[in-house]
């Protein structure tokens, strides 16, 4: 092999799709991932990596396009990082997650002869998000325009500058948390909610406003959060500040409902600590009564400016069918819910069973799916505030008073179970656990983990809640090793 070096350029046949949106080819043995390449291409790529077992490249052209190359709706693909895959076919995208799970649970879980369901598509794959979360910054990422082929393929090869200027409102280009690309559109939530960024954007012009700059700790204005109900088409502003001025927030409420008439309730958050996120100490409404409702299924959910929620409700619905179908719920069963945030799972399950204790580390979410139960007249749901490596069997007072599970339901973050927790379920050893998760990489693991023990895995069922993104979630099914029928 001829010794390569950065900035070369290799023609390469583009074979494979890999985890994070990356396209993979091979150069004389070495594997090179490609940035913004399908499976199928043929392309010249720039080689911006080089390791002992693998390279990483950015697209220069397509020579030839592949069969499952589409042309990207946004104008922004190639520089906002949010949606890797706009220029793959979906039906293409849906075989490849697929594979990624595959790919998952026999590499890293060993597990061979795996019952894999087909993915479960959207039926809408554009302005399916209910959240949408905009940084405001003082400067602004400025791509070159993006050049096309004769085939009217998007050259990847994108430089970017940055230049002073007092508002931009868009999102992050990967790895650049300074600076934001300055959108006027995006495809994922709707076209009320792309008003709603320019009218913000604007309004901070004309008025003045500054933006909250963490070196110097001073500033104002930090993030718009929009969230919208899609089923009782409700839309709730939130804007997320450094500090509290009153006389702004009346007047940007007033101008936006005089201009955005869809718009619901505007919240104020107070975010005074040097942390950029989007939550914080205060949240005054300035319209409204400061929440949105959305139904899941026969349930209705109230949700406010910090409340946790799932982003597509019409592909959620789709998932929680899959955990009810996986749990084979009886009306006698007790059903611990791990990691239950604001209780959608617990609730949506509970008509088939006897109870649901719900375990959840974050107070806000455990007082939000008491309300949620509340209002939806659930009685047998209770939420429970704790630190699962301490509370499954450490606690022993809590474990004598509860009674043992029939079925365990588990949808931890995208970091999967610490290997305690692993150990406190093993304890536990209830019959069946129904395993949901957005990280297949870290399923696969835990999951490995259970079946070293006690448990085997049955069944696999990936759902798509993030078209043209490479995000998959998927269900797992296991079941004790005592309980699974031989095979024949």
């Amino acid at each position: 092999m001829n010794e390569l070096k950065r900035g070369d350029e290799l023609q390469l046949e583009i074979t494979d799709a890999a985890f994070e949106g990356k396209a993979v080819a091979r150069h004389e043995g070495l594997v090179v991932f490609v940035e913004n390449a399908v499976p199928g291409d043929l392309v010249v790529a720039k080689l911006s990596k080089i390791k002992k077992s693998f390279a990483e490249a950015k697209l220069v052209r397509v020579e030839r396009p592949s069969p499952l190359r589409v042309e990207p709706r946004c104008k922004y693909f190639g520089v906002c990082g949010g949606c890797k895959w706009q220029h793959v076919a979906y039906q293409a995208q849906l075989r490849f997650k697929q594979q990624q799970v595959v790919d998952a649970f026999e590499r890293i879980g060993g597990f061979s002869n795996i019952q894999v369901s087909s993915i479960i598509g959207a039926d809408e794959i554009y302005f399916y998000r209910g959240k949408m979360e905009y940084s405001f910054a003082e400067k602004q990422w400025l791509s070159s325009p993006p050049q096309k082929s004769e085939e009217g393929m998007i050259s990847q090869d994108v430089s970017l500058e940055h230049q002073q200027s007092p508002i931009f409102l868009g999102l992050h280009v990967p790895q650049r948390y300074d600076k934001v690309l300055d959108l006027d559109e995006c495809h994922l939530q709707s076209h009320c909610s792309n008003q709603i960024l320019n009218f913000t954007r604007d309004f901070a012009r004309r008025n003045h406003l500054n933006v909250y700059d963490s070196d110097r700790n001073t500033g104002y204005l930090r993030f718009l959060v929009i969230r919208e109900s899609k089923k009782k088409k409700e839309l709730m502003v939130n804007l997320v500040t450094f500090e509290d001025r009153p006389d702004v927030m009346k007047h940007y409420a007033a101008e936006l409902k005089a201009n955005v008439g869809e718009v619901t309730t505007v919240v104020n958050t107070i975010n005074a600590k040097k942390a950029q996120i989007a939550f914080g100490e205060t949240e005054i409404v300035y319209l409204g009564n400061g929440w949105i409702h959305e139904l899941l299924g026969s349930h209705h959910f109230s949700i406010s400016a910090s409340s946790f929620f799932q982003t597509n409700v019409a592909q959620a619905e789709k998932l929680y069918g899959v955990t009810k179908e996986f749990g084979e719920f009886k009306s006698t069963d007790t059903v611990y819910d791990l990691y239950s945030g604001t209780g959608s799972i617990a609730i949506s399950i509970s008509d088939a069973v006897k109870e649901v204790i719900g375990i959840e580390s974050v107070e806000s979410a455990i007082r939000d799916a008491e309300k949620n139960a509340r209002e939806n007249g659930i009685t047998n749901c209770r939420f429970l505030l704790g630190d699962l490596k301490e509370r499954l069997t450490k606690d022993t007072e809590w474990m004598s008073s509860h009674p043992k599970p029939d079925v365990l339901i588990i949808d931890p973050p995208r970091n999967g179970m610490h290997p305690k927790v692993v150990e406190e379920i093993v304890a536990i050893a209830p019959e069946r656990i129904v395993y949901v998760s957005c990280n297949p990489a870290t399923q696969a693991r835990d999951v490995k983990l259970l079946c070293a023990e006690k448990y085997q895995l049955m069944k696999l069922q990936p759902v798509d809640m993030f078209p043209h993104t490479f995000h998959i979630e998927n269900v797992a099914l296991l079941q004790t090793k005592i309980n699974v029928p031989e095979s024949k």
